[in-house]
């Protein structure tokens, strides 16, 4: 979940040249007054700035005041815009700090970051600048540094509940639970009426296993998310959105699932403005969907090569999906995913992951079994999903390709294809370590043909383009997700003229080495394929992982 940015106030006056008594005694006070309803502050700023009597120091006054009334509607374009004027009359610590902070709700950490250095070094040490510099450094998951900075702003303003709670949310993304627990209690201590701290308390309580802690701090949460500090920039709605989607995960860990749908239900009705908050919804809306509809009934599933994956998820074991889809009807088939996923449903098997595999799939068994395993995966501590085939991107979104799509111009070719972003939404979570592992080219089967001296796992070989940014944008930050590319973007991946494809062959060599660590593996892989192709093929990762992740013990 995202958390909350703190204001400060700038300090400047405006000064009495207004043109008429009514700007003076009415649109002043309600255009500079943090309380006031955020269109009442924006429309009394409009009407000053409309007079145009102000210039320099007074005007950036307006335009900041106006930001804010934009950052309480969420609406961080606009806040952008007025605070770069602001900036532009008269730079000012305080509107560094908020346009850092709009750029931080849009996912944008670097340029936050840049922003809060400017603050700090154009006023006096701010412990509100600290803090919302060691969010947008824990937006890049530079935990130390926003442990740093947590720990400046706690020095200088040692009863800030919320830099303790952040303090706290950064030592639990480095696996310290008990460090992570002592600060949030410190935050609930300090401010009792503060849902966030009760919110991160919830998932502290979850990955310890403590699920009837973790509802009851969610529910209180809840309950105090209706009124908000005034004092805190919290997006619209942020709150109530990640306590209901927290509560959820609890009681569908706990197997209550009428309880969870309707806390998923209930995070989809504010309307989400921020980053956080979409990867919030998005995940709400793929579990509620999940917990919807029936699942696959053991006798439906394909062959696994491990038990039911029911009891792995029991008793948080680590789970696997693994697919390869190669008996295409309409397009060009592809003799080694078949392979290349029992393959590596071996490897994963021999080092304890339960696999649920899947071979051949056309659209409503590869839907089916995709759900069943997100359904399941809900209380896995690591959950890798393996996929070889066809894999196209399209509009900024990549998707696999069951065996029976028919690709026709014209077509709502989308409805056809399985989304990997709800993949990724569907196991967004902070107590699990996700790890997707895609030999798949990312083409748009729309574009030119090209041709290729070796077969590729690309539809029509076009333009592959580059990972999703659900890792950089609103995903949660707690155990992390790693997706592994068969190829660099770009370009197409290899079926190769093996048993097997050159990625494949090398992941399944590597996967199940003792000791090695998951990113240490992958750095094998990619030198292993790399000098199989003689250079035509550069696998390529992306990853919010937090720490060192083994999948063969040491």
């Amino acid at each position: 979940m995202r958390h909350s940015f703190l204001l400060l106030p700038l300090l400047v006056t405006l000064l009495a040249q207004p043109a008429s008594a009514q700007s003076r005694s009415q649109l002043g006070p309600l255009c500079t007054t943090e309380t006031t309803p955020a269109d009442q502050m924006i429309a009394a700023c409009n009407k000053i700035i409309a007079l145009k009597v102000f210039s320099g120091g007074q005007l950036a006054t307006i335009y900041f005041w106006r930001a804010v009334g934009w950052n309480k509607k969420g609406d961080y374009a606009h806040v952008v815009a007025d605070a770069t004027e602001a900036l532009r009359l008269q730079p000012a610590q305080a509107i560094y700090n908020l346009r850092g902070s709009a750029y931080y709700d849009k996912g944008e950490y670097e340029i936050a970051i840049a922003d809060f250095n400017d603050a700090v070094k154009s006023g006096p040490p701010s412990g509100t600048i600290f803090h919302n510099r060691g969010n947008a450094y824990r937006g890049t998951s530079d935990y130390a540094k926003a442990i740093a900075d947590y720990d400046q702003a706690i020095k200088l303003t040692p009863k800030s509940a919320l830099s303790w709670q952040n303090r706290g949310i950064a030592k639990e993304a480095l696996g310290d639970l008990d460090g992570a627990l002592t600060d949030i209690n410190e935050a609930i201590r300090l401010d009792p009426a503060l849902a966030s701290p009760l919110i991160n308390r919830s998932v502290i309580w979850r990955a310890k296993g403590n699920l009837e802690r973790a509802i009851a701090d969610a529910s209180e949460a809840v309950r105090l998310a209706q009124n908000p500090p005034a004092n805190v920039m919290t997006p619209p709605g942020s709150v109530v959105i990640a306590a209901h989607v927290h509560r959820a995960l609890a009681h569908e860990a706990k197997g209550e699932f009428d309880a969870a749908k309707a806390d998923y239900a209930a995070a989809l009705k504010p309307t989400a403005s921020d980053a956080g908050s979409k990867a919030n919804q998005a995940t709400a809306k793929v579990r509620l969907s999940l917990l919807s509809e029936p699942a696959v009934q053991p006798q439906q599933r394909a062959e696994t090569a491990a038990p039911s994956s029911t009891a792995a998820a029991a008793t948080g074991q680590r789970m696997a999906l693994v697919i390869g889809n190669g008996a295409y009807t309409h397009v060009q088939p592809l003799p080694n995913p078949p392979r290349d996923a029992r393959a590596i449903a071996r490897s994963l098997h021999d080092i304890g992951f339960t696999v649920v595999e899947g071979i051949d799939l056309d659209r409503a068994a590869m839907q089916a079994k995709t759900r069943d395993f997100l359904r399941e995966a809900t209380r896995a501590q690591v959950a890798v999903v393996f996929y070889a085939g066809h894999g196209v991107q399209i509009d900024g979104r990549n998707y696999l390709v069951p065996t029976d799509i028919a690709l026709s111009a014209g077509s709502d070719v989308v409805t056809a294809l399985v989304d990997m972003d709800q993949i990724l939404a569907g196991l967004d979570d902070e107590v699990r370590t996700n790890i997707l592992i895609l030999d798949a080219c990312r083409n748009n089967p729309f574009a030119a043909p090209a041709t290729t001296a070796e077969t590729g796992r690309g539809l029509a070989g076009a333009t592959g383009l580059a990972a999703p940014t659900s890792l950089g944008t609103g995903a949660t930050s707690g155990a992390g997700t790693l997706i592994a590319f068969a190829t660099a973007p770009g370009k197409v991946a290899l079926d190769g003229v093996g048993d097997n494809s050159p990625f494949s062959a090398a992941l399944s060599r590597h996967i199940g080495t003792p000791g090695l660590e998951v990113q240490q593996m992958l750095t094998r892989v990619r030198a292993e394929v790399v000098s199989a192709t003689k250079n035509k093929q550069v696998p390529w990762s992306n990853s919010s992982l937090l720490g060192e992740v083994y999948l063969a013990s040491k």
